[in-house]
């Protein structure tokens, strides 16, 4: 899987239309009133919630060099660029990397390095709708910064009171289930252990609502 990964990334680098799927999907989704956070977010992130869930509904596989679920499926970067674009976002980059430069210019990043938990008091600004971003899931090249991976915090859920995102994987787990495709996700962040870290997060640039997000507290958010 990480050579056909690598592999689909230079033909996105060099501009080709290079689109692999390597196995059906296997995906969960929930209800938006699942999510402690829904009801009492604001329309604009309500409506990411939405957009989001009902691709995760489409039984689309984890498909590299894809942003169309017309492919049959997305990889991580194009399942983020086309929710965005669905809700009317322009100039949304096709790369994780281009992603978060774009979420750095345009907003505010808060970095993680060496956070192995999601306890951890950095995640305490952490909000639905924010861009989540990783290094080292699989080999980039020459990316500055190496972000290989990109999905969106949804909230917690009410069931269990574990937090979930939204996004494209492949052996990523909700509650027990391996996942490959568009899918809901365990919110987790990598072991010290692991090759792969955590490395930040910060809200969608432009999101009505969100540019202030101690504004939404004030409202009865999170």
């Amino acid at each position: 899987m990480k050579i056909l990964a690598t592999i689909a990334g230079f033909g996105l680098l060099l501009g080709t239309a290079s689109v692999l799927v390597a196995q059906p999907a296997a995906v969960s989704s929930i209800k938006p009133r699942d999510l402690v956070e829904y009801e009492s977010a604001p329309p604009a992130i309500q409506r990411l919630i939405e957009s989001s869930l009902k691709l995760t509904r489409r039984d689309l596989a984890y498909t590299f060099g894809s942003n169309s679920p017309t492919q049959g499926g997305m990889d991580c970067s194009g399942t983020i660029q086309h929710t965005l674009q669905s809700l009317g976002f322009a100039g949304v980059p096709r790369m994780s990397h281009l992603q978060y430069l774009w979420a750095k210019k345009h907003g505010r990043i808060i970095r993680t390095d060496g956070v192995h938990s999601t306890d951890h008091a950095v995640f305490s600004k952490l909000m639905p709708g924010d861009l989540l971003f990783w290094e080292g899931t699989y080999a980039v090249a020459e990316r500055d910064p190496p972000i290989s991976h990109v999905m969106i915090y949804l909230g917690t859920l009410k069931a269990d009171g574990k937090g979930v995102v939204f996004g494209a994987s492949s052996g990523r787990r909700y509650r027990g289930k391996k996942i490959h495709g568009v899918s809901v996700m365990d919110w987790r962040v990598p072991s010290k252990a692991s090759k792969s870290k955590f490395v930040a997060y910060g809200p969608i640039p432009g999101l009505r609502g969100w540019d202030n997000p101690d504004a939404w507290h004030r409202e009865g958010g999170e």
